[in-house]
């Protein structure tokens, strides 16, 4: 009986220490993965768990110069979208992710299918007891280089007039 009992005991040890053990890089990109794409189906559902997975001190950095929003900040101002049946449609279609030995830093990019059309974004998450959370997040329009000038152009046009803001 008692060999029986220290058997037992060994799998047991055996299986919580591989439950309790640090997930593979590649275990961890999937998870995140699932993440981001979950992420990205709040604000196609206009759910609001969309801002509990930025950090309560993450940074999203829009399309536009002006749109650096700290998360509390940024749920203010996306409150009218998140009123209609779809804030925004974002669909990664092309990703990268790599992390620090220790899987506590994980930093990606990604190519996204927008209502702008091809946009690129890269972030970096945290990797909680709790959980992932995005501590910041910068998107932008993908310009292809042959229409570069045009779109140059069509900025300086918009900013015609318009001072810029003197750096702080």
């Amino acid at each position: 009986m008692r060999k029986l009992l220290i058997v037992f005991g060994f799998f047991s040890l055996l299986f919580w220490g591989q439950a309790f053990a640090a997930d593979s890089p590649e275990l961890t990109k999937t998870k995140l993965a699932k993440f981001l794409d979950e992420w990205h189906d709040d604000a196609a559902h206009s759910r609001l768990a969309y801002f509990d997975k930025i950090a309560p001190d993450g940074v999203y950095i829009g399309t536009d110069k002006t749109e650096r929003w700290v998360r509390d900040d940024f749920k203010v101002w996306a409150q009218p979208y998140f009123k209609r049946p779809v804030a925004w449609a974002f669909t990664a279609f092309n990703r990268h992710i790599a992390m620090t030995p220790d899987q506590s830093i994980i930093w990606f990019d990604e190519q996204l299918n927008t209502q702008m059309g091809i946009c690129q974004a890269s972030g970096v998450v945290r990797k909680t007891e709790a959980g992932f959370e995005i501590v910041h997040y910068q998107l932008s329009i993908a310009v292809p280089n042959d229409a570069t000038n045009a779109v140059v152009a069509a900025v300086k046009k918009v900013e015609q007039g318009k001072r810029l803001p003197a750096k702080k």
